[in-house]
């Protein structure tokens, strides 16, 4: 009889701590979901604002400025420069990018220099966007896949 009791015991101890894991694992990636959503909706806050090199407010901002506020929204500081911004996080693929991973090119002369940065806002019917501040256009949304930005590719990171 006490080793039934000690058995069924366990075994509720056992259920419930495989609740509780199962639970929590729900509840961090449902906040991992809204930091990321957070992070988007901030860069696409700033739509329209002004390309000025090292700025970093609404009156104008770089590419590393848009993905530096965007990510501290949520809390998560990241370094000011796209390219200590792309030794940061989880390395992707090109093929499993997703909504918040951080995109990075290289725009200068040095064809694997990191020199530009972008947050990707949506995939969709095969076509993936991102946000950027683009020096001619400002914060604005692009294709990924065009053929001026996918032969800068350099790598994505993501960050949560």
């Amino acid at each position: 009889m006490q080793q039934q009791v000690n058995r069924s015991g366990w075994c509720f101890l056992v259920m419930g701590l495989f609740l509780f894991l199962f639970s929590a694992c729900s509840s961090a990636r449902k906040i991992r979901q809204q930091h990321i959503h957070q992070v988007v909706q901030t860069a696409k806050s700033f739509q329209g604002t002004p390309y000025r090199y090292g700025g970093i407010s609404r009156t104008g901002m770089d590419c590393s400025a848009l993905v530096y506020l965007s990510f501290r929204s949520v809390g998560l500081n990241l370094p000011r420069v796209s390219e200590d911004q792309s030794r940061m996080g989880k390395r992707v693929s090109r093929r499993k990018l997703k909504k918040g991973d951080v995109v990075f090119f290289a725009t200068g002369r040095r064809r694997r220099k990191v020199t530009h940065a972008g947050i990707i806002t949506e995939k969709r019917r095969g076509t993936t966007y991102f946000i950027h501040a683009s020096t001619s256009l400002g914060v604005t949304e692009d294709n990924i896949q065009s053929g001026y930005w996918s032969k800068r590719w350099v790598r994505a990171r993501r960050m949560f």
